[in-house]
């Protein structure tokens, strides 16, 4: 099992990152036991979790959920896309800095900070780690009814979350903001984690080139090793056509939230999405480059409040702060 005394930093993953240091496997068996029957040696002969196996990876997450965040239920149907924590971590500590800089550099904090995270899931991880971190309050929507009936689950079922999370099904699949947020709602920070492949076909390209990394073997139909229904990870037009959408719907919300935001996977995207946030108007535009493991992504984030009035949004709104 890994050692205790040096465990070498994933310099990639945020500062406040809890995961920045190689997994404590005795820790996590310890929370879920059946983690143990998924850990072997590598090809480095050091203590490993099969990363492309779905059982094991699910098993893993819930340890980690369970022995950091203090997360005791975290149920959902296998087919629903199992999120690999560290990095779903990364883009709420980056949200947290986002809000910090525009508030003196002190990190606003309390559940009168609310998030909307947009597509949140079975697995309801965006609004875990955001209430156990920074006690933040999340409004959390989705087009699946099965998704948002598994996720007002898992709040109900940890204490923790209880009265934090708000799960809300989108009615309308061509909707983001339209059919959930109402005209008196006031959203710090929206976050969304967009459908990444086209189709169906190049969903599974992606996964056979990623378990062939992982595993060195060639599968003609690969089991998504952290699944996924085709609604998480399949949008008509892709990752591309979605952020577009959300652009053009969030400029008739422009007074409701300070800090609209997105991850940007593909690099190619952001030259068309500057154009678009300029052809609505966007007062502000921020990207946040971001490196989890082997890959790179970025947050892009944008706001149509002028200078006056986000100086009365946080007059209004910030007064719980942190420290540094």
């Amino acid at each position: 099992m890994s050692s205790e005394k040096s465990k070498p930093l994933k310099t990639r993953l945020h500062t406040r990152n809890k995961n920045r240091e190689r997994y404590n496997l005795k820790a996590l068996t310890q929370a879920i036991p059946e983690l143990k029957n998924h850990v072997k040696p590598n090809k480095h002969g050091d203590a490993s979790v099969d990363f492309s196996n779905p059982t094991a990876v699910k098993l893993l997450n819930k340890a980690l959920l369970k022995h950091y965040y203090g997360i005791a239920y975290w149920e959902f149907p296998d087919q629903n896309l199992c999120p690999p924590i560290p990095g779903r971590a990364d883009y709420i500590h980056y949200l947290a800095d986002l809000l910090g800089e525009s508030n003196f550099g002190r990190i606003p904090q309390g559940d009168g900070i609310t998030c909307f995270d947009i597509g949140v899931g079975a697995n309801c991880i965006y609004p875990i780690v955001g209430v156990t971190e920074y006690n933040w309050s999340f409004i959390a929507s989705d087009i699946n009814k099965e998704s948002i009936v598994s996720a007002q689950s898992i709040v109900n079922k940890n204490t923790i979350l209880k009265n934090k999370v708000v799960c809300i099904l989108q009615k309308s699949p061509k909707d983001i903001f339209y059919g959930v947020i109402n005209k008196q709602d006031k959203i710090d920070v929206s976050m969304c984690n967009p459908p990444f492949h086209s189709s169906l076909e190049e969903a599974q390209k992606g996964t056979r080139r990623k378990i062939k990394n992982l595993s060195g073997k060639k599968v003609k139909t690969p089991e998504l090793n952290f699944a996924g229904i085709s609604n998480e990870l399949i949008y008509e037009g892709g990752e591309h056509a979605f952020i577009h959408n959300m652009i053009r719907e969030s400029k008739k919300f422009s007074e409701n939230c300070y800090w609209f935001t997105t991850l940007v996977s593909k690099q190619s995207n952001l030259k068309s999405i500057y154009k678009a946030l300029k052809k609505c108007a966007a007062c502000e535009v921020k990207t946040i480059e971001m490196g989890t493991g082997n890959k790179s992504t970025r947050i892009v984030a944008w706001s149509f409040l002028s200078k006056e009035e986000q100086k009365e949004w946080k007059k209004t709104r910030w007064k719980i702060v942190s420290k540094k």
